[in-house]
């Protein structure tokens, strides 16, 4: 009952989504040139032969499905992926880093309409979703057409799973849509399983198998010769409310550690204008990469690092890295990358998105978790001042990212049933 009521509102706001839109067209947050993607209309035709439509919500999570893609594709030469994502920044990023026979198409918004219209063309054969996304109309289709489907790399928080245990029925039935649901964590996995969901299974995070970040060769050598000689640390993927503690940090270590530079990477590229007029506000030179990807000069304080893609970049020229969206409850950015890159990885209280990696981390000595701003200012000193402290941390989480990067294969071995009632067969 509550899913027609839901299909019916549904069916009945799309001038309210497409006002939504162009508002968020307007504001940066849409393509304006792929828009009627979001409504189902492909912008390419399907190819012949088996499809598996990979879902993914954004940067992160897309970035965390690209081995799974590489695996997919390898162990069968006759197939194509579809990716589908709902940012601008995640379609940019897949663009870039996409293999030849998969393709990337915005998500449509979970209007009865536009599901149908994108299920219609596309034509999976079996249908991966990735982490916590939820749209009613989506999964309702899926299961109409008795799609094989698994829910991947899930996760369900215990105040995801607060809210939704008082609506058994509805996410019971969208949960029904997934024959196989592999939980990042075993406490994912019972929350899953309590709320109806099947064949669930813990095989771990795909974070841990995901290939780090890559850095272009002809921009890390000019970079790394910019900085050479200074102690540099990095802000890495930063919201509102944490640049501040940035600059407070690098104004408490700079004249302790001559030379120092912050480098400040918002999470949000377009943020980079705000964050260089805050610096100067402090008193700090600052310096923006967007500006024709200029490379610090000793008179620069605090970098910017508001371009797109080059995050890599930064955790190899950056021996200590500190995660943002940790000192407000966003819930942290992924650490396992700078972790994979040898970077000594600090972050602040809120990391929840996180909470078993962390645990991890900190439990093998591979991260140092902060309390707040004064807290970061004494242990990035430490870190930048104390090799061996620095390596002890770097060698701990060296050895967690290796016990696991084999999740991979766990999760393949996991999907064989619905990849081969979909009959694709892949490589072990």
């Amino acid at each position: 009952m509550l899913h027609s009521l839901y299909r019916g509102l549904t069916t009945v706001a799309g001038p309210a989504v497409r006002l939504y839109l162009d508002r968020r067209r307007a504001a940066g947050k849409e393509d304006s040139v792929r828009q009627a993607e979001r409504f189902g209309v492909a912008s390419q035709a399907r190819p012949a032969g088996p499809l598996v439509w990979i879902h993914a919500a954004s940067v992160g999570e897309a970035n965390s499905v690209l081995v799974l893609v590489g695996r997919l594709l390898d162990g069968a030469p006759d197939l194509t992926v579809l990716m589908t994502t709902g940012t601008v920044t995640s379609a940019e990023l897949m663009g870039r880093r996409l293999p030849q026979r998969a393709i990337h198409q915005y998500v449509p918004v979970d209007l009865p309409g536009a599901v149908d219209r994108f299920l219609d063309h596309w034509r999976p054969d079996a249908v991966l979703w990735t982490e916590s996304e939820i749209w009613p109309n989506l999964l309702a289709g899926i299961r109409a057409r008795s799609i094989p489907a698994a829910l991947v790399n899930a996760r369900m928080s215990e105040r995801s799973f607060s809210r939704w245990r008082n609506a058994p029925g509805l996410i019971g039935g969208l949960l029904s849509t997934f024959q196989i649901t592999l939980a990042q964590t075993e406490g994912d996995a019972e929350r899953l399983r309590r709320l109806g969901a099947s064949g669930v299974a813990s095989v771990g995070n795909l974070k841990f198998s995901a290939e780090p970040p890559p850095a272009v060769a002809d921009a890390m050598e000019p970079l790394r010769a910019s900085l050479a000689g200074r102690p540099v640390w990095l802000l890495a993927s930063s919201h509102p409310g944490e640049d501040e503690i940035a600059a407070a940090v690098h104004t408490a270590l700079a004249p302790v550690l001559p030379g120092l530079l912050t480098v400040v990477a918002p999470r949000h590229a377009h943020r980079g204008d705000a964050i260089a007029e805050l610096m100067r506000a402090r008193g700090l030179p600052v310096l923006q990469r967007t500006a024709e990807h200029r490379l610090p000069g000793p008179e620069h304080a605090v970098y910017v690092a508001d371009t797109m893609g080059e995050l890599g970049l930064f955790y190899r020229a950056a021996p200590v890295v500190c995660m943002g969206g940790s000192f407000i409850p966003h819930g942290g950015q992924n650490p396992v990358e700078p972790a994979q890159l040898g970077c000594a990885v600090l972050y602040g209280p809120h990391m929840f998105n996180f909470g078993e990696i962390t645990h991890m981390l900190e439990a093998a000595g591979g991260a140092l978790p902060v309390a707040d701003g004064e807290a970061l200012t004494r242990e990035a000193r430490r870190l930048l001042t104390d090799d061996r402290a620095r390596e002890r941390i770097v060698a701990g989480a060296a050895r967690v990212t290796a016990d696991n990067r084999r999740i991979i294969d766990r999760a393949l071995a996991a999907l064989a049933p619905v990849l081969g009632a979909a009959g694709i067969r892949t490589a072990a």
